[in-house]
């Protein structure tokens, strides 16, 4: 046990004496990381200090972070993870201490698993490298029948995410990774097998994109009138042939559906003046206002419109953001 002095006719506090010579043995090693330190009764007898002195001093040495106390148990010396100089304080680190604590740990266990300190470091740059690179080129893989679902989702993401995404049709998607080295595709669930089977052997990854429930939707369409019509407006011809399907699951012939892309402006002219709602996409919205709008002499009684908020569930976009290190 290291025997500490306490020379009670210097002007330095006693106290202060005791902390810098505790510090002293924790620097030195004397104290390595996680040694007991002696109790405040068997440093009391040694020093001749009082026992609150004593707690009071390691409860400063706590505070800076030298030792830590654990319940029932004692005071122990804390590795102090930088002995060899202090720690580069990153603004950002010290904005975003949780982050900092998560990057440790994760750094703790590739060491414990056995890497070298190098080599983890060249783990973490291949990682952020290769996500750098792939969030770079965005593609949007949908079935070349109805590249109306690929814009749908393009619209979406490019709202979302902020940066460019390319629409590629299935069938296209080899060539065009031919001439990439890194992207990251998306594509809706539905066609996820399609995909992969192209990208997985290029290396390229893929990251499938669950669609929104419509459940509010749906639950509104259940409680019309019958005779009513309703419009489906969408990007996709697709979702309007899926519509159809589940409207007359749900009603049979009660109500009429009709389906039309905003582009096809003979059946958009249609739905308008005979639709009492009209449910379509966050793309399509501002079209159908404008087509009612113009419409307007010829209408008794201005359509409902219902604007479906979200073509890809919200988890998705999340999932997708971390992926890309945008979020």
């Amino acid at each position: 046990m290291i025997q500490f002095r306490i020379q009670p006719d210097s002007e330095i506090p006693a106290s202060t004496q005791l902390f810098n010579q505790i510090r002293f043995a924790i620097a030195s090693r004397q104290y390595p990381p996680g040694y007991k330190l002696p109790s405040t009764r068997a440093l009391a007898m040694q020093t001749g200090l009082h026992r609150n002195t004593i707690s009071k001093v390691y409860r400063q040495l706590e505070e800076d972070g030298f030792v830590e106390s654990l319940a029932g148990s004692g005071i122990y010396v804390r590795a102090q993870g930088h002995e060899g100089g202090s720690r580069l304080q990153s603004p950002i680190l010290t904005q975003h201490p949780e982050a900092s604590k998560v990057l440790q740990q994760a750094l703790d266990e590739l060491l414990n698993q056995g890497y070298s300190l190098s080599q983890a470091r060249e783990i973490f740059l291949a990682e952020i490298d290769w996500r750098l690179r792939c969030s770079a080129r965005v593609l949007v893989a949908s079935p070349s029948q109805d590249m109306g679902v690929g814009e749908l989702m393009a619209y979406e993401l490019e709202e979302e995410l902020k940066i460019p995404v390319q629409i590629v049709a299935i069938g296209e998607l080899a060539s065009v990774l031919d001439k990439t080295t890194s992207a990251t595709v998306v594509t809706s669930r539905y066609f996820i097998n399609d995909v992969e089977a192209i990208a997985a052997p290029k290396a390229i990854r893929v990251i499938p994109l669950d669609i929104y429930d419509y459940n509010k939707e749906i639950n509104l369409l259940k409680t019309l009138p019958k005779d009513n019509c309703v419009g489906i407006v969408s990007l996709s011809s697709g979702i309007g042939r899926q519509a159809e399907v589940i409207l007359h699951g749900l009603r049979g012939d009660e109500l009429l559906v009709m389906t039309a892309q905003p582009k096809d402006n003979y059946k958009m002219q249609a739905i308008v003046k005979r639709a009492e709602v009209i449910i379509c996409d966050q793309a399509c919205y501002t079209t159908v206002q404008v087509a009612v709008q113009a419409a307007s002499e010829d209408i008794i009684r201005p359509p409902k419109l219902i604007k479906v908020e979200n073509y890809i569930g919200t988890n998705s976009i999340n999932l997708l953001k971390r992926e890309l290190g945008l979020g």
